[in-house]
């Protein structure tokens, strides 16, 4: 094993030992740190990830690292992760939350600094140190990152040595990562071959599947808005992000339309001649997809296979009439290329995306651009994907930029795509939960022992604002009976300040209320139901 992955492990090992024992005040103060210093930075990291790479636009890839560096921090920030983080007398279980280590975690060059911000950020909410190693094509731009965040964390308080990084990685220094008997979990973003070296690895990991996301325009849908999603997805970045958009079926009696719009937002229906082109350059032989392709502009790529089309063009449409090995370009693309079907009704669309997600997207994601909520119900019932996003693209709606899921880059596929796990994974996932369980029934007499509550930590919200899952102490407190509301749309924060101001939440049978809300408000007992 080479022996300056041993001693970049056994520093990080030593830092988190230590970091093992901080408060939670300790580690927020960390956190908090860390998201000040990359704030000024999210566009110079942007540039250089992209003049490194030659992937994607530097301005969509600062939009990835304020994504990381922000929402992510602010729906984290609120999380408790140590100590007694969830409190039921009534049943007898307390939870206590356990650090899992060192996370090894795989850096890709597609999407290299922000998932580097996230990655690290989520690692040391949750008490972690973190060993990053970078794709080889991407190494400079995250080693700036890394180097930032550490200083940043040690200033804070951190133990230095918390963040390490493999600074010039080789195929065989990854692997002696994820192997080492130091590494306690691994992070791997990346293709096939690497997930699947993470799972053999002995230890415990996070993959992710592949994205091959179907996007269906339903005849009740807006069609101008969904057009305008769709193309904004397939364009964003290039297609770096796994949850982009890959093939859009269009229900029949509103195709006429759709393909018009498209054109007007300046898509590029290819010919059949043209389509072969694109099938030569971009799928080999064997069915693999070229990497010179990747996050390409269209302009480049169809210069790439030999045909022209204007400068602006934002994505190269392929009708097609068939998925699978016969029909090469309806794999993942990484891309800006987006295959075309058209079909009537929402059954025969519904089996369509089937399809597609079979021939290598299983798990991950699809999205639905409709106003019939039957539809929608009947999608997320029979589709093999764990998101099923509504009205919003794809890729960033996944990712939880224009929805309310949990805010990551990495996007687990659930056992359909042969992942552990179907959630966007945040700290919660990097932290093991250590159970108090009193006894409840006893066999050998008629009533357990009686015994007081457990004192555990009070819940005392932290500074800043944002949206975040905790867990939480059933406590009665002395409400104040004045209400503000009813509310029409209740966050977390919400229930936070409002326990914080002993008061009360009315809520009508309309009100939208976020699930970490719902989880916190009814474990407070906070929520007054109108009439």
């Amino acid at each position: 094993m080479s022996g300056h992955i041993d001693r970049i492990l056994e520093e990080v090992h030593r830092a988190q030992a230590l970091f093992a024992e901080f408060s939670e005040e300790k580690v927020d103060r960390i956190i908090d740190a860390i998201h000040n210093a990359s704030m000024p930075n999210l566009e110079k990291w942007a540039r250089m990830a992209h003049e490194e790479t030659g992937y994607g636009k530097t301005e969509d890839k600062t939009v990835k690292n304020r994504f990381a560096a922000e929402d992510v921090y602010k729906y984290i920030r609120t999380m408790r992760t140590t100590g007694f983080i969830s409190s039921n007398p009534a049943s007898g279980i307390y939870e206590v939350a356990v650090p899992m280590g060192i996370v090894a975690a795989v850096i890709p060059s597609t999407n290299p600094t922000s998932t580097a911000i996230y990655k690290i950020m989520i690692s040391l909410k949750a008490r972690n140190g973190i060993v990053l190693s970078p794709h080889p094509f991407a190494k400079l731009c995250i080693k700036a990152v890394a180097d930032s965040l550490h200083d940043a964390a040690v200033d804070a308080g951190a133990p230095r040595g918390i963040i390490g990084i493999i600074p010039d990685p080789k195929i065989e220094d990854t692997q002696a990562l994820m192997k080492h008997r130091l590494t306690n979990v691994i992070l791997a973003t990346g293709g096939l071959g690497l997930v699947r070296a993470a799972y053999s690895s002995g230890k415990p990991a996070y993959g992710v599947g592949p994205g091959n996301v179907p996007a269906f325009i339903e005849r009740t849908a807006d069609i101008r808005k969904a057009v305008k999603d769709v193309v904004l997805g397939k364009s964003f970045d290039w297609g770096t992000i796994c949850a982009s958009e890959q093939t859009v079926i269009v229900d029949l009696p509103v195709a006429e339309k759709a393909r018009e719009l498209f054109k007007a937002e300046g898509c590029h229906f290819v010919s059949a001649a043209e389509k072969a082109l694109l099938e030569e350059l971009v799928v080999d032989k064997n069915g693999n997809l070229n990497p010179k392709i990747v996050a390409k502009s269209p302009f480049v790529i169809a210069s790439m296979a030999g045909f022209e089309v204007p400068r602006a063009t934002k994505a190269l449409i392929v009708p097609e009439n068939g998925v699978g090995k016969d029909h090469p370009l309806t794999l993942e693309k990484l891309s800006p290329i987006l295959t075309y079907f058209e079909e009537d009704g929402w059954e025969a669309g519904c089996r369509r995306c089937i399809d597609i997600l079979k021939y290598g997207g299983l798990g991950h994601t699809m999205s639905l651009h409709t106003q019939d909520m039957n539809v929608v119900r009947e999608f997320a019932l029979k589709k093999p994907a764990f998101r099923i996003l509504v009205n919003t693209p794809s890729t960033l709606g996944a990712i939880g930029y224009t929805t309310n899921l949990p805010p990551a880059l990495t996007l687990g596929c659930g056992a359909l795509g042969n992942n552990i796990t179907s959630d966007n994974i945040t700290p919660l996932h990097l932290i093991d939960r250590k159970r108090v369980a009193i006894e409840t029934r006893s066999l050998s007499s008629k009533e357990p022992i009686s015994m007081k509550p457990l004192v555990t930590e009070p819940l005392t919200p932290p500074a800043a604002p944002g949206r975040g899952r905790s867990g939480a102490e059933k406590v009665s407190a002395p409400f104040k009976e004045e209400f503000n509301g009813p509310y029409d749309f209740v966050s977390e924060a919400d229930v936070r300040k409002a326990y914080e101001e002993k008061r009360r939440i009315k809520i009508h049978a309309k009100t939208i209320i976020t699930p970490s809300a719902k989880e916190l408000g009814e474990n407070l007992n906070i929520f007054e139901k109108m009439g």
